[in-house]
């Protein structure tokens, strides 16, 4: 991957180290899955992601920043990924992409529904902002009560697809 980008262009920058679909979809599942070793990402993705393009997908997002690798694999795992705040600053993208998604193009009930429900509560956003860095970086979370932002999108993912 380049360090440079190929223009001063702020989207430019951006498309070249999100613009791959694979890409989003693996932050997508380590953000709002949860999943942080590979083959949790390999064998609990929807789309069925090859194991050759997921190393390669894991590889640049480690190399731009977005991601980190624990190499103190525990058995059977090759290791943990770790979002960085770069990483977790995608979020609000992932939002709005599923907003546009929602909008623009079909979409099943089960699968949209965390879409939905962030598109209509921002507050939620900053929530499990919040939360993903305290699971990944450390930051505990200030005045924090009730349900987490993951839990409460869990139970409208499960209310959706029962």
């Amino acid at each position: 991957m380049r360090e440079e980008p190929r223009s001063g262009c702020a989207i430019n920058a951006a498309v070249e180290v999100l613009g791959d679909p694979w890409t989003l979809i693996v932050l997508r599942d380590v953000i709002f899955g949860g999943r942080r070793h590979f083959r949790e990402l390999m064998t609990r993705n929807e789309e069925g992601i090859a194991s050759n393009v997921l190393a390669a997908r894991l590889r640049r997002l480690v190399e731009a920043g977005l991601l980190t690798r624990d190499d103190a694999a525990r058995r059977g795992q090759r290791g943990t990924y770790t979002l960085t705040e770069a990483g977790i600053e995608t979020l609000p993208v992932m939002v709005a992409l599923g907003t546009w998604g929602l909008r623009h193009r079909p979409t099943t009930p089960r699968l949209a529904v965390r879409a939905r429900v962030l598109a209509d509560s921002p507050h939620l956003v900053a929530e499990l902002m919040a939360e993903l860095r305290e699971i990944h970086l450390g930051h505990p979370r200030e005045n924090h009560t009730g349900p987490s932002a993951s839990e409460q999108l869990r139970r409208a993912y499960e209310a959706a697809s029962g």
